[in-house]
C-alpha cells in the first residue's frame, strides 16, 4: 500500500467525501444473518471482506456512461459479493437479491456509520475545513447521514438522485465546489471507487485518494489509504489528523 505523499496542490480548503464505504457502510450483520438462515453461515466480517473484493471487480465493468445506481450493476455488485462467500448457485443469487430489494427501502442496506467517521468529520470541522458528500445514490444519502449523525459536521450533501447527474462526471464535482466556495485545487476527494471517484475527481481538478484497507486495489497512480484517517492525512500532505490540525 502507497504511504502517505504530499499532494501536488496547496494545502486544502476542503476535503469532500464519498457516502458509501467512505463515511457509509453496509449492515454486513444483516447479510450474515440472512445467510445464515439459508444454511450458509458467513461471519460479517467475511462479508466485509468479500465486499472489498467485489468492489476491486466491479471497477472493471463500469465503463465510461454506466451508471452505478442501473439495476444491472447493482446486480453485478451482489454477484460478485456472494461470489467471494463462495455462493454461486442461481437460485442463491435471485433469493439473496430479492431479500435486498425488499430490505429497509428506499436506502436500503447503506446504513451503517464507518468507524470513526464521526470523530474525523467533527475534527476536520473544529480545524475551519469545508467537509461535504458527493454521492451517487437514490435520493436518500441525505437522510441516512442524518440518521447516523454524520451531517451534522458535513456542511453540504450533493446525492446524484437529486442533481441529476452523477460521478465521475465532472459537473458533478463543480456542484461540490460551488458549495464549498473553493477552487479545484484547494479540494481533495476521498472515495473507494477508482474509475468513479478518483478518476472523475481528477477530470475536475481536484486531488483524490483511494481507500483500500486490505490492499485489494493493488498498485494505482494515486494515494491509497488504510482507513479514513489515513486518507484524511494523506489529504493534508502527510499532517496527522490530531496533531497538525491542533484539536484533539
Amino acid at each position: 500500500m502507497a504511504a502517505p505523499t504530499a499532494p501536488s496542490h496547496p494545502r486544502p480548503r476542503a476535503i469532500i467525501f464519498d457516502a458509501g464505504n467512505t463515511l457509509l457502510r453496509i449492515d454486513y450483520e444483516a447479510i450474515a444473518a440472512y445467510l445464515a438462515r439459508r444454511g450458509r453461515p458467513v461471519t460479517p466480517a467475511e462479508v466485509e471482506d468479500a465486499e472489498q473484493r467485489a468492489r476491486v471487480r466491479l471497477d472493471g465493468d463500469l465503463v465510461e456512461g454506466v451508471s452505478t445506481e442501473a439495476i444491472g450493476t447493482r446486480e453485478l455488485y451482489l454477484r460478485y459479493v456472494l461470489l467471494h462467500l463462495d455462493v454461486h448457485a442461481e437460485a442463491e443469487v435471485q433469493a439473496v437479491a430479492g431479500w435486498r430489494r425488499a430490505f429497509n427501502p428506499p436506502a436500503g442496506l447503506w446504513n451503517q456509520s464507518v468507524p470513526g467517521a464521526a470523530r474525523v468529520l467533527g475534527r476536520l470541522k473544529a480545524a475551519g475545513l469545508v467537509t461535504g458528500v458527493i454521492s451517487n445514490s437514490n435520493g436518500t444519502v441525505r437522510s441516512v447521514l442524518e440518521g447516523t449523525g454524520l451531517a451534522r459536521d458535513l456542511d453540504f450533501i450533493i446525492d446524484s438522485g437529486v442533481v441529476g447527474v452523477e460521478k465521475p462526471d465532472p459537473r458533478i464535482f463543480a456542484l461540490a465546489l460551488e458549495h464549498a466556495q473553493v477552487r479545484a485545487g484547494e479540494a481533495r476527494y476521498i472515495g473507494d471507487i477508482y474509475s468513479v471517484d478518483v478518476l472523475g475527481a481528477r477530470r475536475a481538478g481536484l486531488g483524490a485518494v483511494l481507500l483500500d484497507p486490505k490492499g485489494y486495489w493493488g498498485p494505482r497512480d494515486c494515494p491509497l489509504a488504510r482507513d479514513l484517517e489515513h486518507a484524511v492525512t494523506i489529504c493534508l500532505g502527510g499532517e496527522a489528523l490530531s496533531a497538525g490540525l491542533g484539536v484533539s
